[in-house]
């Protein structure tokens, strides 16, 4: 018994090894990928390369919306990692993040004499949008075995242009400049918790969201049914769990946590819809679940990381030479290294000495 309990946790320790150093060789491939481009477009790399790695943390302001813009990346890895976790596929993130944050805008302008209960009401509702988006995908794989990479994908295209059309026409503002809704009340807006930063008290709600995942996946019997459909639909079925209603499930609060994550956005930094705010955001929120490896708390630095490339590219594009392509460039390589099936056998295959 002894023996294979030091087995089991010599296999864990491997593997972990294993996924940190398949990890700390992306980092290290797509750092070297911006070194490069920094000398080859820019007359001043130093200068530039300076500003895109220690930018972010020059003062409060830059090092504050840095952390704002890793907020609904947090909500999305989130997502997605409920969506894995049950060995679903969630492509549909722009548009579940982009309806979300409309659907509660306009919840929010309509629930306003309400007050707080209002704002929650709100909140609620776009989260129920999107996740019913999502659930969708989760109803035709079950009822059809349509592959949810497709269906979700197609109802996010739809999503996005049926959003666009409201903020641009029926629910435009009139008085403002912007192609966007009318702002939410005063008393809806979130706190800024470090100013003159954008960063607001939606940074407590993103923490509290993480613990909250974990503790569902984790501890308890739901989150555990909901893993072992993921981890063997036969197993968990003559175990008596319905894979089935897991599946809508795990769909359903991935697009849940994508809406409260563009809810999160409106109450804490834009304040209205404004169209096409959340482009790449979902996206985005699937590269940090991968990067996370679908886990919960890892998610928090990941999307972090991904703020810090943002963050450091558009303050390298205001201070020196270079255009903030290379951080989507940065971004694209890392995307593409950490869904690499190739480069993770790789270190699924090492072995670690002893």
């Amino acid at each position: 018994m002894g023996k294979k309990t030091v087995d089991k946790r010599n296999s864990a320790l491997k593997n972990y090894l294993a996924a940190s150093g398949g990890m700390l060789l992306i980092l290290v491939i797509s750092f070297g990928v911006l070194v490069v481009l920094a000398f080859l477009l820019s007359k001043t790399p130093g200068r530039t390369l300076g500003y895109f790695f220690f930018g972010p943390l020059r003062n409060l302001y830059y090092f504050g919306n840095m952390l704002n813009s890793a907020i609904p990346l947090i909500f999305g890895g989130l997502g997605v990692s409920i969506a894995m976790q049950a060995n679903c596929f969630n492509l549909g993130g722009e548009g579940q993040i982009y309806t979300g944050a409309f659907v509660t805008t306009i919840a929010a302008l309509a629930l306003a004499p309400l007050g707080l209960p209002g704002a929650v009401l709100a909140l609620a509702a776009g989260a129920a949008v999107s996740g019913l988006a999502a659930g969708i995908s989760g109803f035709l794989k079950v009822r059809w075995n349509t592959g949810e990479l497709i269906t979700s994908f197609l109802i996010s295209n739809t999503l996005i242009l049926v959003t666009g059309y409201c903020v641009t026409g029926p629910f435009l503002d009139p008085g403002t400049n912007l192609q966007s809704t009318r702002k939410i009340p005063e008393n809806f807006r979130l706190p800024l918790i470090l100013p003159p930063s954008n960063l607001s008290a939606a940074l407590f709600f993103a923490l509290a969201a993480a613990i909250l995942v974990y503790i569902f996946l984790y501890r308890s019997k739901p989150g555990y049914e909901l893993r072992m459909s993921g981890i063997n639909k036969v197993f968990a079925q003559y175990g008596g769990i319905n894979t089935s209603g897991k599946i809508v499930l795990a769909l359903f609060l991935s697009g849940m946590f994508y809406g409260l994550g563009g809810g999160m956005a409106i109450y804490g930094t834009y304040h209205s819809t404004i169209k096409e705010f959340s482009s790449g955001m979902g996206w985005n929120g699937l590269a940090v679940a991968l990067i996370a490896r679908n886990k919960p708390l890892a998610v928090i630095p990941a999307a972090v990381f991904f703020a810090w490339i943002g963050s450091g590219a558009r303050i390298a594009t205001q201070f020196s030479d270079i255009t903030f392509e290379i951080a989507s460039i940065v971004q694209s390589v890392v995307f593409f290294l950490v869904t690499s099936t190739v480069l993770l056998d790789i270190f699924k295959r090492q072995r670690v000495p002893g």
